[in-house]
């Protein structure tokens, strides 16, 4: 839902009634996880998706129905074997959704808090009535089928540190910001670190890099990306960094600027595992040149790194294409 969460904010402000519907349960090769949501208003527009276009026909039909019925219902959808233009997942998995008609006043805790990127908890019977319960806070729970309840839980958003006020970190906040990461761009140099030079980061920040990078709170979910490839800000910078538990560190800069910048981190004390945590020179070989191309290559080895990937071509892999 919180890929939705502004429409759905919206809607609610405008007195626009809706049915939402949830995949609540998966197994198999499906497309999306629980937690993913369609919402479908009573014109028919639709925002999100719960199959990447496998049910979406079907889902916004039951929609429609649960609006007219003023009952939310739950649904099971599976691979069609007699018609692959049926509706089912074609993609072999199952999926179970549930739809929950005008759900507006009981979400609009939650859709409140989504917006402003604060952790909340969602609960709903999972029944005719879907009572809902928000609760606002870091959850306690992960997001599932619970008994004759369905929980959805919404952390506070993961960040991306880039450190850098160049073109390539322009590029690569604005992916950041549509990856889910609360995104903060920051430099010593203030001529060069400016809102209007970085308008899709959420943060933008004028500070020496491991000056800043102490200042802030980090977890296994935090990404710190290094792209001043300027040994006085780099290198105090990454020896923090590498000595954090955050979930990735990646440095720009040629094969001859890592290895003298390996040879420095070394004599400055790090470990040859803390080393080897450095994900230098950064980003994957896609071939790309502009600052766009090798934003994507970044991205891309950052969403291998947390999702456990092999980044290699999927026509050359064996087994189910959604983990």
């Amino acid at each position: 839902m919180r890929e939705i969460a502004h429409q759905l904010w919206e809607w609610h402000w405008a007195g626009v009634d809706y049915a939402l519907a949830t995949v609540i349960a998966v197994s198999g090769s499906a497309p999306r996880q629980p937690g993913a949501a369609m919402a479908v208003s009573a014109e028919g527009q639709v925002v999100g998706s719960v199959s990447g276009g496998c049910v979406e026909a079907a889902v916004h039909q039951l929609c429609l129905d649960a609006l007219a019925s003023g009952r939310a219902v739950r649904e099971r959808f599976g691979y069609s074997d007699d018609d692959a233009f049926a509706v089912g997942l074609t993609c072999g998995g199952e999926v179970e959704v549930f739809v929950h008609p005008s759900p507006g006043k009981a979400l609009a805790p939650a859709l409140d808090a989504l917006t402003r990127a604060e952790p909340v908890t969602v609960v709903r019977s999972l029944d005719a009535a879907a009572r809902t319960t928000v609760v606002l806070g870091e959850p306690q729970r992960e997001t599932g089928v619970r008994g004759a309840e369905f929980v959805e839980t919404y952390t506070s958003p993961p960040r991306m540190l880039i450190f850098g006020a160049i073109d390539y970190a322009a590029a690569l906040a604005a992916l950041g910001r549509l990856l889910g990461y609360r995104v903060t761009v920051c430099d010593a140099r203030p001529v060069f670190t400016t809102a209007e030079r970085f308008p899709e980061a959420h943060e933008v920040v004028v500070d020496w890099p491991d000056r800043y990078l102490r200042s802030v709170t980090v977890d296994t979910r935090t990404v710190v990306c290094v792209l001043s490839h300027d040994a006085k800000f780099d290198l105090p910078l990454l020896e923090l960094a590498l000595r954090l538990p955050v979930g990735y560190v990646g440095a720009m800069g040629s094969r001859r600027t890592h290895t003298d910048r390996v040879r420095r981190l070394r004599e400055a004390g790090l470990t040859d595992r803390e080393l080897s945590r450095l994900h230098s020179p950064i980003g994957l070989d896609l071939g790309g040149r502009t600052t766009a191309e090798t934003a994507v290559s970044i991205a891309a080895e950052i969403i291998a790194q947390v999702r456990g990937g092999t980044a290699s071509p999927l026509a050359g892999l064996e087994g189910a294409i959604h983990r």
